[in-house]
C-alpha cells in the first residue's frame, strides 16, 4: 500500500513538471515497469522500459559498450550509466532508472556476490547517481528490494522524501 502511495506522488509530481520516466531494468526484469504501469495515469509521464536482461541487448538496445562489458561487467556502477544514458536517448524521457545485478540462487562471485545490484537514476540535468547495493535473501527479496530501492531513489530525488 505505501509503495502505491509513493508511485501515486511520483506520478503526480511528474505529470505536474511536465516530466517523463523511462527504466533500464536486467536483474528486476521488467518489474519497476509494472509497479508504475499498475497505476492509473501513468501513460501521461511513462515513456517506456527495455528489459535488457543479456550483455547482446544491452550493448545494442543500450549501447552499453563491449569495452565497458568486458572491463566492469554487466553487474557495475559504469554498465548502469551506459544503460541510464541508453534509456534516455532511446525514450527520449527526463528521468530515467537503470538497474543490473545478481538476484540469484546462481551467478554470484567473491567479489560480486548474489544479491549485488547496482541502482542508478539519471536526472534531466544529465547528473547520474549511482548505488551499489548489496540485498540479503532469495531471488524474490533481491528482485523486490531492488524495486524498492529504485522507487525511494525517485522519490527523493524529485523531493517526496
Amino acid at each position: 500500500m505505501k509503495q502505491q502511495q509513493t508511485l501515486i506522488q511520483i506520478i503526480n509530481k511528474l505529470r505536474e513538471q511536465k516530466q517523463t520516466i523511462s527504466f533500464a531494468e536486467s536483474c528486476t526484469g521488467g518489474r519497476i515497469a509494472a509497479a508504475f504501469t499498475s497505476i492509473g495515469g501513468a501513460s501521461d509521464v511513462f515513456n517506456g522500459s527495455v528489459v535488457s536482461y543479456s550483455n547482446d541487448i544491452k550493448h545494442k538496445w543500450l549501447e552499453v559498450s563491449s569495452n565497458t562489458l568486458e572491463k566492469f561487467g554487466a553487474v557495475s556502477g559504469e554498465c548502469v550509466e551506459e544503460m541510464l544514458k541508453g534509456i534516455v536517448k532511446m525514450a527520449n524521457s527526463d528521468y530515467a532508472i537503470a538497474v543490473s545485478g545478481i538476484a540469484g540462487p546462481t551467478g554470484g562471485t567473491k567479489l560480486k556476490p548474489v544479491g549485488t545490484v547496482f541502482i542508478g537514476i539519471i536526472e534531466p540535468s544529465g547528473v547520474t547517481d549511482i548505488h551499489h547495493c548489496l540485498f540479503k535473501g532469495d531471488r524474490e527479496t533481491v528482485q523486490k528490494k531492488s524495486v524498492d530501492f529504485a522507487i525511494d531513489l525517485i522519490s527523493k530525488k524529485l523531493n517526496l522524501i
